[in-house]
């Protein structure tokens, strides 16, 4: 049996209540629907899907446990054999309540508490169905989507690796004598402005046309060293 709430209680104290919630609970197991006040159908509630939960585990201790509220082993019986087997395929909104206006003499409002026992529709099953499939898609897709970013990631790595085992496998061009290799970041050394083309087998001094569009492999300190290299100067017609 639940703690009672703060506030306004249904009966003269705590044991009344308990009592009253009880021989509710019981009669709702035992006819599947009651009239009562919408006070006590408020408390009734939680207690009976909390009873209904419990019956649909199907275990001893379970029952045990219903039994502490329900006394009627008959009653209890129902409640697993019968009602719990109907629920099997909901997942909360065990009852329903239904008011139906004022009772007379006190003016105080009557509800109908009764079992939802009827099966789920085919629309909700099929909607319950359709959401999950739909859960079960998305995570496909993050899966699908992190397993692609992945796979990006390792050919543009890989593409890298093979790029860098190209690059030490190059045969080693031999240096002029009187040339200086670039820089690791392809600069000039401090000291050698003229460019040498081995491809070419030109020279580009700073001031020549296509200066800033060849490719060094070679900087010479002067013109007269590039020449004893036996490069020509670009745009010689040599």
């Amino acid at each position: 049996m639940p703690t009672p709430t703060k506030g306004p209680r249904v009966g003269g104290g705590p044991a009344h209540e308990r009592l009253i919630l009880s021989n509710l609970t019981t009669s709702l197991f035992e006819h599947d629907r009651i009239t009562t006040t919408a006070a006590k159908a408020k408390r009734l509630r939680p207690l009976a899907e909390r009873l209904i939960t419990f019956a649909k585990r199907g275990d001893l201790s379970a029952r045990r446990r219903v039994l502490t509220v329900v006394r009627d082993k008959g009653v209890v019986h129902r409640l697993f054999a019968e009602i719990a087997p109907d629920m099997a395929q909901r997942e909360g909104g065990y009852t329903r309540i239904t008011k139906i206006g004022a009772r007379k003499g006190d003016n105080a409002p009557m509800v109908v508490v009764e079992l939802v026992r009827e099966p789920l529709s085919a629309k909700k099953a099929t909607v319950k169905e359709a959401e999950a499939a739909t859960k079960r898609a998305a995570k496909q897709g993050e899966a699908k989507k992190a397993a692609a970013e992945t796979k990006a990631a390792e050919d543009a790595q890989a593409a890298e690796d093979t790029k860098a085992a190209a690059a030490a496998d190059a045969p080693a061009v031999d240096l002029p004598a009187g040339a200086a290799p670039s820089n690791e970041d392809g600069s000039a050394p401090e000291g050698y402005p003229v460019k040498g083309n081995a491809n070419s087998g030109l020279y580009h001094e700073p001031d020549g046309q296509w200066y800033e569009q060849t490719e060094a492999e070679f900087w010479f300190t002067s013109a007269e060293d590039a020449e004893a290299a036996g490069f020509k100067k670009a745009g010689s017609g040599d």
